[in-house]
């Protein structure tokens, strides 16, 4: 574990972080963090990608038909700039393609390209590989079990934002 981590796993709580939620709040970033981590070092050593650029390709390979830059930067809740100067760098790659957006003229959706498509396989099996590799002292029952809390707590957050 990585000093910034023990900080925050370590550090004395706050006052009001003695509540269940704040604790369960911090204790979920957290864990994100330290897999996110990983998984941003593990992009750049074995494939000279950053793990945005892998974000941008997993939510269009979800999309064959391509998507907006609007509905890209949504999907994956970054600013349009952001998206934008990632579609390029991987446009500049070979690896999506854009055309105009038919029903705005002024919007492009953006696709992979076959070549993009066989380089995404290769990232998204080495990502699942290194997801396998940081939950594998954690039992797959209890997996089961974190899975089935945290889709239930999205649903109640979700819930939450369309009130």
């Amino acid at each position: 574990m990585d000093r910034e981590m023990m900080e925050l796993e370590f550090a004395a709580p706050p006052p009001h972080a003695a509540s269940v939620d704040l604790r369960l709040w911090v204790r979920l970033l957290g864990c994100a963090k330290i897999i996110e981590k990983t998984l941003r070092r593990k992009f750049q050593e074995q494939f000279d990608t950053t793990l945005p650029r892998f974000d941008v390709m997993a939510t269009l390979y979800r999309a064959p038909e391509g998507q907006s830059m609007g509905s890209l930067s949504r999907a994956l809740l970054v600013s349009n700039g952001n998206v934008t100067a990632i579609v390029r760098q991987l446009q500049e790659q070979g690896l999506l393609r854009s055309r105009p957006d038919p029903n705005d003229s002024r919007s492009s959706i953006v696709s992979l390209t076959p070549e993009g498509n066989v380089y995404f396989a290769k990232l998204a099996a080495a990502h699942h590989g290194w997801v396998q590799e940081a939950l594998r002292d954690f039992p797959e029952y209890q997996q089961e079990q974190l899975l089935g809390l945290l889709s239930s707590l999205k649903a109640t957050l979700l819930k939450d934002l369309s009130r």
